[in-house]
């Protein structure tokens, strides 16, 4: 007997399944509550089960592979940041109309059988725990932001004003502790408390930080990874994390388009245009390569002589920002190479000297 195709709708609550056998009949139709889904897909055959990489995908992914299903998650249309532009749809063009839970089951099984497909690989419980320290230290370092932003519109809206960055801030933060007149008694307070947190976020992302060297420290490709212009273990940690030893990408311009550095194309007939990155894939991983994009060209602006040859090329032809995307590419690929071939960044001869401006 042929194993059948399962598209399973997953939530937090209510899940649907969708079943079909290899001549496209119908052969299951059935919604499971949260405790009865392993039980459900225990008692069934091996079977080829698509899921959408969604929240609790992975999860779900690991526990029904253990069950002996084959199971493969369809990359979830990731929204795009930037308005008027759409994410690429997978399996959004198998849903019929009138759209609700059923029909999204179906429309995944009908996706899963796809011989184009692409898949998301099943990360492991480790990687998802790396991700998730990841995550927690972005979110505490931007509430930081935002309480440092706070503190410096209240004060401004009273004549007080110190320079950007962290010395200007430390000024304000003296201020507040000896209190200054200029500052009303009910806001002195409140702006207190604001410090207080913004210490203890401070506190907690520098130790959240320090644990994430710290893996990287151990972790025999992190290093090899840290060789990399623009990429330290702030970076390498998240692309370890993010695709593992690379081989489920069949090249490094597909890392690249992964991480949204590379162009949106469009062509038709003989016309092809190329418009701005895409934005897919992880945003953090995107942006983390762009900051240590960012210092590279920051330094080639301010010593021509030390730039190479392309950097110097594309900062005279392009905008800033923009050079400072190209160059976000290129650590991007080189890691790919670097993690798949099992080797370290070796600089190009012609790179490694000084250019004549």
């Amino acid at each position: 007997m042929k194993r059948i195709t399962i598209g399973l709708d997953i939530a937090k609550s209510v899940f649907q399944v969708h079943g079909e056998d290899s001549s496209g009949k119908i052969v299951l139709q059935k919604r499971l509550r949260r405790s009865q889904v392993l039980a459900f897909f225990a008692g069934l055959e091996p079977a080829l089960i698509g899921i959408e990489a969604c929240g609790s995908a992975h999860y779900w992914g690991r526990e029904l592979r253990a069950l002996g299903h084959d199971v493969r998650l369809i990359p979830a249309a990731g929204a795009c940041p930037r308005a008027g532009q759409r994410p690429d749809p997978w399996v959004k063009p198998f849903v019929r109309r009138n759209k609700n839970d059923a029909r999204d089951a179906a429309a995944i099984c009908a996706a899963v059988g796809r011989a184009d497909m692409r898949f998301v690989a099943i990360k492991s419980v480790e990687s998802q725990a790396s991700r998730g320290i990841e995550r927690s230290r972005e979110l505490l370092v931007r509430q930081h932001t935002q309480l440092m932003n706070s503190v410096r519109r209240q004060l401004a809206e009273l004549g007080i004003v110190a320079a950007p960055g962290r010395r200007g801030f430390a000024e304000l933060s003296q201020l507040v502790a000896v209190g200054d007149e200029r500052i009303p008694a009910m806001l002195l307070s409140v702006v207190s408390l604001m410090l207080q947190q913004i210490d203890q976020l401070r506190a907690a992302s520098a130790a959240i930080e320090a644990k994430i060297m710290a893996v990287a420290k151990a972790d025999p490709a992190m290093p090899r990874l840290a060789t990399i212009p623009g990429i330290g273990g702030l970076t390498a940690h998240p692309i370890l994390t993010a695709i593992g030893d690379g081989k489920q990408l069949a090249s490094s311009r597909d890392f690249a388009a992964w991480c949204g550095l590379t162009p949106r194309g469009a062509s038709s007939g003989l016309r092809r245009r190329e418009g701005g990155i895409s934005r897919q894939g992880d945003i953090r991983l995107r942006k983390l390569l762009a900051l240590g994009a960012s210092t590279i060209i920051r330094s080639a602006r301010s010593r021509a002589d030390r730039a190479t040859q392309w950097q110097r090329g594309i900062l005279a032809r392009r905008p800033v920002k923009v050079a400072v995307l190209a160059q976000a590419a290129k650590p991007a690929r080189i890691a790919w190479a670097v993690l798949t071939a099992g080797t370290t960044y070796r600089q190009p001869a012609a790179a490694a000297q000084p250019q004549p401006v």
